[in-house]
């Protein structure tokens, strides 16, 4: 199957993706997950289910595309004036949201409607859009900072892999621990 493009600037195009996102999320509150068709999906967004075919494919490939939107972090990190605290605060909210009953289900439908991987690069762009945000500021305030990718590598993927297989310790003194290790220059991320 041919990757579709899910998302279109402005016109009926972008109304119809906001309609259809609106019925999904409303739809899951009221009859749940499990319970959700295209056909109620379409009803409620006032579309034909071959709208929704034609432009996601099936209800795994939207679910997905609503997933990675609910993902979409809503507002800047918090700055708290220097880097540690910026960082840890930052990881920490991460966790939080993303180890919450909600964030495990959007990750779920996120990555298994997303057979070519753009939804999980989406959600990662994310991640480091945030932390860019944190670094930026960090330099504004004349401070070093380490690399994106070596936060994304030392707090985020073991944040994201302790959710998604092993969901122990998912607590703030673990996001703390791995910014520690990130920031300090240490080889490990935490404890095994």
């Amino acid at each position: 199957m041919s990757p579709r493009p899910m998302v279109r600037p402005g016109g009926r195009s972008a109304r119809v993706q906001k309609s259809v996102h609106a019925a999904v999320r409303e739809l899951v509150g009221e009859v749940g997950r499990d319970a959700l068709t295209v056909p109620m999906v379409a009803a409620r967004a006032g579309v034909t289910p071959s709208t929704i075919y034609r432009r996601w494919g099936d209800l795994q490939e939207l679910l997905s595309d609503v997933a990675v939107e609910r993902l979409r972090p809503e507002t800047e990190p918090a700055d708290l004036g220097n880097l540690r605290a910026d960082l840890d605060a930052w990881a920490e909210q991460f966790l939080d949201e993303m180890a919450s009953p909600p964030g495990r289900a959007y990750i779920r439908d996120a990555l298994l409607g997303d057979p070519d991987g753009t939804h999980a690069g989406r959600c990662s762009a994310y991640a480091a859009e945030q932390i860019d945000i944190v670094l930026a500021r960090a330099v504004r305030r004349g401070e070093p900072v380490p690399e994106t990718e070596l936060l994304i590598d030392r707090v985020v993927a073991p944040i994201m892999y302790r959710i998604l297989f092993r969901p122990g310790r998912l607590d703030a003194a673990y996001a703390h621990e791995l910014v520690t290790n990130a920031v300090s220059g240490e080889p490990g991320t935490g404890r095994r």
